[in-house]
């Protein structure tokens, strides 16, 4: 990797005169992290072609500034650059490969407007022409782009076969250090955005072994540390997502202010499931300030922190905004908890329902698993602890398979409640201690402390008295019990389904509850029935 002193910077400036040399004086620079100096190789380079009437080289060279541009959040300089580029093939009537790069950022315009459509005919005519020239860097930047285009317009498949396509390219070493960076770092975060677990743990571990194989790579190794952090808080390696996390906060300053405030919601987020109030408070700010929205994360550590009104308030503003994908997701899963731990069961049940409805949509296992754990906790809430199993054990086998051990705790604390309601104390214990044990090997000490408040909480005593029912309505709720429908119910019983219907209606209003499931739960829990 080349890296420019001051003094062959000098000489470079006052004697490089070829082109091609500038072209790859800039990449070069690019790579080793001064995009001051890459920026003024292209732009000598550029006046250079201009000078000698080289309109396809001067048009590279625009592209490649506007290019960096764009990375570096410049839009309206870019957008000059970009223009130029455009303009300058208008006036070379020779079909080029050229004609491919400078249109580029006309794609990534459109994608700005939100003209998907026309963004995906762009990044197509792209791709033929690096087709038609051989040129492997185009033909995937433009493939890339298009699947995030697909992607964004909900044809999911389409688009991650085109990602795993660009991926065989890019780990064969077919295109540029510089195209196989931003392919990198463009992909994972696609995996990210629509939870899709396995390909982003996959892509950014190519993409720390790509960076480590290349230490003097400056440009992308913030974004591989910032994803690595996400990795590693995913899997339970809380220390090492901390070290990532910092490592690249520290890489990203003044490069790349959106990753680094993604880096520090990652550290944010880590202090907080470890109770460390200020450090993840400190470090929400650090996200807000590059960028990052510091929720959902710090409606939950106001929570934690009994700033109840403040949790509310915030998760309600953002259940108003227009969000899509993992952020709407993380947001609603966040309202199911802090509206649970208000005892606000409707608004929790609003929110689950809408996350299943997310869920059922997409191809994601995260989110399914997120899905069906915020639904089987409201279950819980409403009293329902036998639809809720379903859910959780579901849940429970996603996080396992995934290797998330924080999630796969937290819902066997769910599955424990459950079992308690229903009667089995000692199933309910079991999956408490293996969730305890986890909790106190990741330092999760806010899950560990609700989790003791909740076994210390003696279980409800259970009764023999039958809560003023009549011998008839304990048959009937036996049944319930058993799972029987009101016409099985009739035919046990040997009366009309009429009556059953009565006596199940006497029965909810004795027990106060008001579903089947409810009934069942109130009758083990209380020892109406065995």
């Amino acid at each position: 990797m080349l890296i420019i002193s001051a003094v062959a910077r000098s000489v470079i400036k006052h004697q490089m005169t070829d082109l091609e040399d500038l072209e790859q004086l800039g990449i070069a620079a690019y790579l080793a992290g001064h995009d001051a100096e890459s920026i003024d190789a292209h732009t000598r380079g550029h006046n250079l072609a201009v000078e000698r009437g080289e309109t396809r080289q001067a048009a590279r060279s625009a592209f490649w500034i506007a290019f960096m541009l764009i990375g570096a959040r410049e839009v309206a300089r870019a957008g000059g650059w970009a223009a130029r580029a455009r303009r300058l093939m208008e006036q070379n009537p020779e079909d080029c490969v050229e004609c491919g790069y400078v249109m580029l950022p006309q794609a990534l315009e459109q994608v700005g407007r939100g003209d998907l459509a026309a963004a995906e005919d762009t990044f197509a005519a792209v791709e033929r022409i690096g087709e038609r020239f051989d040129d492997a860097d185009l033909m995937n930047l433009a493939r890339q782009g298009r699947g995030r285009v697909l992607i964004g317009v909900g044809r999911v498949d389409e688009g991650v076969a085109l990602f795993d396509e660009v991926m065989v390219a890019v780990t064969a070493r077919e295109i540029t250090p510089i195209i196989s960076g931003v392919v990198y770092c463009s992909m994972i975060s696609a995996c990210f955005d629509m939870l899709d677990f396995r390909r982003a743990q996959e892509w950014s571990g190519a993409l720390n072994d790509w960076c480590e194989a290349q230490p003097g790579l400056v440009p992308f190794r913030g974004e591989c540390l910032a994803h690595r952090a996400e990795i590693f808080r995913f899997r339970g390696q809380w220390p090492e997502a901390i070290d990532q996390a910092q490592r690249a906060y520290k890489a990203l300053l003044d490069r790349n202010r959106r990753a680094q405030g993604t880096a520090a919601y990652a550290l944010a987020e880590v202090h907080r499931l470890r109770g460390e109030t200020s450090a993840a408070d400190e470090a929400y700010r650090l996200a807000s300030e590059g960028g990052r929205a510091p929720y959902p994360g710090l409606a939950l550590l106001r929570l934690a922190q009994k700033q109840h009104e403040a949790a509310r308030a915030a998760i309600e503003r953002l259940l108003t905004e227009p969000t899509r994908g993992r952020q709407r997701a993380e947001v609603l899963a966040a309202s199911v908890e802090i509206m649970l731990s208000l005892g606000d069961v409707p608004q929790a049940r609003k929110a689950a329902d809408e996350l299943t409805a997310i869920s059922r949509a997409t191809n994601s296992e995260w989110l399914r698993a997120m899905a069906d754990s915020a639904g089987g906790a409201v279950h819980l809430a409403e009293g329902e602890a036998s639809p809720a199993l379903p859910l959780l054990r579901n849940a429970l086998t996603i996080w396992l398979d995934l290797d998330a051990p924080y999630e796969t705790a937290r819902v066997k604390v769910l599955i424990g409640r459950a079992y308690r309601a229903l009667g089995d104390v000692d199933g309910a214990r079991m999956e408490w201690e293996t969730a305890a044990h986890t909790f106190r090997r990741l330092s999760a000490s806010p899950a560990l402390a609700d989790l003791e408040q909740l076994t210390d909480t003696p279980s409800a005593p259970k009764t023999t008295v039958t809560d003023g029912l009549s011998a008839r309505e304990m048959e009937v709720l036996k049944l319930i019990a058993s799972g029987k429908t009101n016409r099985a119910i009739a035919g046990a019983l040997d009366i009309s389904e009429k009556t059953v219907a009565r006596h199940v209606s006497n029965i909810f209003i004795k027990l106060d509850v008001s579903t089947r499931a409810a009934a069942t739960a109130y009758a083990f829990t209380h020892g109406l029935v065995r």
